[in-house]
């Protein structure tokens, strides 16, 4: 048995000090994930928290069939998607221009031009789009195009197939650049396929 499987072993008995141990190494990756899906500190802290007791009380769940982390990060996309059920919409922050240009591919060609991402209400827009999103598809894009999970850790989180987290994704993404025109922020696509900006934004 690994130290972390040690550690399991022992938490699931009730020992505080090996779930400590146990969680020590994810809870920053947690916060931060959480607080991507909320951009609200006190949120995401309150998330947070209630991510930890819910693996501590469900401990005795984990049966070893994914891997420790899987199961982690499922349970707290799961406790996310209820929070903002129960309390207000997602506010998805997109507010660092090098994380969105490698990640938030929306479509073939995929990436958003630099100066579209520099802009303030750009990026307002982009996450105000990506509320608009059907669920599946929102969650979707956070993972992927905003966290950099792989399409197989989304898929074991989601507990779902690749085609089915691919699906998703093609959809979410095509739904975006949908939403995003609707707004005026880009025209249709170039000949070259790189995303216009509106005309009523020309200046900006």
């Amino acid at each position: 048995m690994n130290i972390e499987g040690e550690l399991i072993y022992r938490a699931k008995r009730g020992d505080m000090s090996a779930f400590e141990d146990l969680i020590s190494g994810y809870e920053k990756k947690v916060y931060n994930t959480v607080y991507r899906f909320f951009n609200n500190a006190e949120d995401a802290m309150d998330v947070s928290q209630e991510i930890f007791i819910k693996i501590f009380t469900s401990l005795d769940k984990f049966r070893g069939e994914s891997s420790f982390s899987t199961w982690l990060y499922r349970v707290a996309v799961n406790t996310c998607i209820d929070f903002s059920r129960k309390h207000r919409e997602v506010t998805l922050p997109i507010h660092e221009e090098s994380e969105i240009h490698n990640h938030l591919n929306l479509g073939t060609p995929t990436q958003l031009p630099e100066e579209f991402i520099e802009n303030k209400e750009i990026r307002q827009a982009i996450a105000d789009a990506i509320n608009m999103l059907p669920e599946e598809q929102k969650i979707c894009v956070i993972l992927r195009d905003v966290q950099g999970f792989s399409y197989a850790e989304i898929g074991e989180i989601l507990n779902c197939s690749l085609g089915t987290v691919k699906s998703r994704l093609y959809r979410g993404r095509r739904n975006l650049r949908e939403l995003l025109k609707d707004m005026g922020i880009f025209s249709q696509t170039s000949s070259d396929g790189v995303l216009q900006r509106g005309e009523q934004h020309g200046d900006m």
